[in-house]
């Protein structure tokens, strides 16, 4: 079987990295996380203090982002530092989702990602994945589930990391994401037209997995 290209996109808190690294796994593919990319140059912005558009774009030079491998698991870096477990924060996520509206930071990402998929064999997950950075890709994936239900899992990620959430700012920051990330001017989060939509509202992770696993198995 000749080697392609899956891009999975949809909402926040859809599942969309645990999906896309799963199935690379069952597909020997490379799993890419963009949504870590631009993660790591939100805490590059946020422990430099850098609010001003003019003055993130001046920067992006200075910013390096790749990917390790630690203990099996894939890891972003930002200049060299491995900062996994410095970029999961609500945080880091809302200035994530401030900084991708960005036209500069958006290509700066895009250059890379595309780089990345040139000998295929790749699964790559975000908000503009099958829309913008593969928009010839061969399999697209769009996620989707209820505002309630994504916000109950990111609830629950949170209080797994020892934090003290509360459920109605969490559900308040879902809501927020999802209309910038849909009404940004700069590659807005929408379903490519021949993209597979997948609602997980009421999936256990296998039958969602099983579903997927299905869709990428008819490329065989």
């Amino acid at each position: 079987m000749s080697k392609i290209i899956v891009a999975i996109d949809g909402y926040s808190s859809c599942g969309k990295s645990t999906i896309a690294k799963a199935l690379a796994k069952y597909a020997g593919y490379t799993y890419v996380d963009t949504g870590a990319m631009y993660r790591a140059i939100a805490l590059f912005t946020l422990r430099n203090g850098l609010t001003d558009e003019a003055a993130i774009i001046a920067a992006l030079p200075q910013i390096e982002v790749g990917f390790v491998l630690v203990d099996g698991a894939q890891h972003v870096t930002l200049n060299g530092e491995d900062v996994e477990g410095h970029i999961r924060t609500l945080e880091v996520g809302n200035r994530a989702s401030q900084i991708s509206a960005i036209k500069e930071v958006r290509a700066f990402l895009v250059a890379q990602q595309q780089k990345m998929g040139e000998a295929k064999g790749i699964v790559m997950d975000g908000r503009d994945i099958g829309t913008v950075v593969f928009p010839k890709a061969e399999l697209k994936l769009f996620l989707t589930a209820s505002p309630e239900v994504r916000a109950q899992r990111r609830y629950d990620e949170l209080v797994e990391k020892g934090e003290k959430p509360d459920f109605a700012a969490v559900l308040a920051d879902v809501n927020d994401r999802d209309y910038r990330d849909t009404h940004r001017a700069e590659s807005p989060l929408r379903q490519a037209e021949d993209a597979i939509v997948v609602d997980n509202s009421n999936m256990t992770r296998e039958e969602q997995m099983q579903v997927i696993y299905d869709y990428f198995d008819r490329f065989k």
